[in-house]
């Protein structure tokens, strides 16, 4: 070999060794998920149990009443029946991976044995005043294979006198009632951050106001002690964000990034929340959205406690799927709303409706028609026939960061290419509806991406035709 072909050979190979450290490195500045968000995404579906003293008063539910007048007589606590083990059965039926529950709510009633907190389960005569709710409910989780976490209201305490996290009046008595509850909050949160294992997650509703807004400081805490759980949220930080609404649904397109590093400052009404509804494509942040909605809100009603004869506002199959094909399939996790009632147990005809929504899922998208995976600007799906589908369902993978900007599908029908559809926001998953097409091959176009794409599933359904109607984009491919 003469030295002038040493020398361009040795070009050629600096050049490909560059190309290709170029191509491992591409994304490398892109917002990446912490392990707890990742696994959150991954899990899409979870519930959160609401349980309070007002459950058993026999009364509608009227939380501006609630949350500011105590309810002096906590012996009403008496669940007779509580069953834990059936609260999660109900939920895994549905498939939730994951299960929150509300330790204290706006009445500040505890439902654990706190040392510091005297509105808990120790003052109540039920199980002579030894149980402890919230750990019968992780020991359920742990035992059904579902993840526990709490949530922890502190923004109202009607024991206390705490109205949007503080007390009412600038009194020295005020002043040090403040001093005595954020105490209080602080040592509550250690108590249920050391008392039960490792917790998927910990969520403090509207925020948790910190030392700089007279609060108590509870992200340290949490930090040091759970490490590994999802925090949302307060002023300073937050793991997600809330998706806008307690529908159940989040608008397209949904980004997993954020451009600051919490959301509650950044909630405007006067834009119908739109940021935090959309997120941003180039935010800063990995933040995805948090889709809420309790089971119990059909024809009008919005309830996340059990109530007297209000069974027939538990939500119908189709819209529970509307939810997971608006929130799962638009890059958003789905939280359920469930509540026992009086006697402890999820009932009868809510938690026939969660295996009846499981079961649908099941149905609709357990298994593919096919499927497949890769990198780079084009994806190919090949199917063994002709076939007929009408929904494709996309994921990246998030843990790489949320890299695609733009997409277009494409079915090939009798030898040639037909656009079907097109999008922008993938992230962890996408559901995307179109009218049926009996095609041999599916691809996926990037005309617009941070990085080289990386799929980690494309795969083709042929679902209940609301259900493809559902998945429909009901707007042109949006950007921001």
């Amino acid at each position: 070999m003469t030295k002038t072909k040493i020398i361009l050979f040795a070009l050629f190979l600096s050049a490909q060794i560059l190309a290709c450290a170029q191509k491992k490195g591409q994304g490398n500045n892109l917002p990446k998920p912490l392990p707890q968000q990742l696994a959150w995404q991954n899990d899409e579906l979870g519930v959160v149990f609401h349980y309070d003293l007002h459950v058993f008063d026999n009364k509608k539910y009227a939380q501006h009443r609630n949350r500011i007048t105590p309810i002096t007589d906590y012996n009403i606590f008496n669940p007779e029946k509580l069953d834990t083990d059936q609260w999660v059965r109900s939920a895994k039926a549905m498939g939730a991976k994951f299960a929150i529950l509300t330790v204290t709510h706006e009445t500040g009633f505890a439902l654990y044995q706190s040392d510091v907190n005297p509105y808990c389960l120790k003052a109540v005569k039920w199980r002579d005043g030894k149980a402890d709710i919230a750990k019968d409910f992780v020991e359920s989780c742990r035992k059904y294979g579902v993840k526990p976490g709490f949530y922890i209201g502190i923004r109202w305490n009607s024991f206390y006198g705490i109205h949007n996290f503080q007390t009412q009046g600038d009194k020295a008595f005020s002043k040090n009632r403040q001093k005595h509850y954020n105490s209080v909050v602080e040592r509550m949160v250690t108590e249920l951050c050391t008392r039960y294992g490792d917790l998927y997650e910990i969520w403090f509703d509207g925020g948790a106001y910190g030392p700089e807004q007279g609060g108590p400081d509870v992200y340290p805490i949490i930090r040091k002690l759970q490490p590994d759980c999802l925090f949302y949220h307060n002023l300073q930080v937050a793991d997600a964000r809330w998706g806008g609404s307690e529908s159940g649904t989040v608008p397209y397109p949904c980004w997993s990034t954020f451009p600051h590093p919490a959301w509650r400052p950044y909630e405007t009404r006067s834009d119908n929340y739109r940021l935090i509804k959309h997120g941003t494509a180039d935010g800063k942040y990995w933040m995805p959205a948090m889709s809420d909605a309790p089971l119990r809100g059909y024809k009008g009603r919005h309830e996340w406690f059990w109530e007297p004869g209000d069974e027939e506002h538990v939500y119908p199959v189709k819209d529970l799927m509307k939810m997971y094909v608006r929130s799962t399939g638009r890059n958003s996790t789905l939280i359920l709303g469930l509540t026992p009632d009086p006697d402890g147990l999820i009932p009868e005809v809510d938690a026939k409706r969660l295996a009846e929504t499981g079961d649908a899922i099941r149905k609709n998208f357990g298994e593919a028609i096919a499927k497949t995976e890769g990198e780079g600007k084009t994806l190919y799906l090949k199917l063994n026939k002709p076939t007929t589908a009408n929904c494709l369902v996309i994921k990246e993978d998030i843990a790489q960061g949320q890299r695609v900007r733009e997409y277009k599908i494409e079915a090939r029908v009798n030898g040639r290419w037909k656009t079907i559809g097109e999008g922008s926001s993938i992230g962890n998953k996408r559901i995307h509806g179109f009218d049926n097409v009996t095609a041999d091959r599916f691809r996926i176009r990037f005309p617009e991406y941070a990085a080289t794409p990386i799929i980690s599933e494309f795969s083709a359904f042929n679902v209940e035709d609301y259900l493809r109607d559902l998945a429909k984009p009901e707007t042109a491919t949006a950007k921001k």
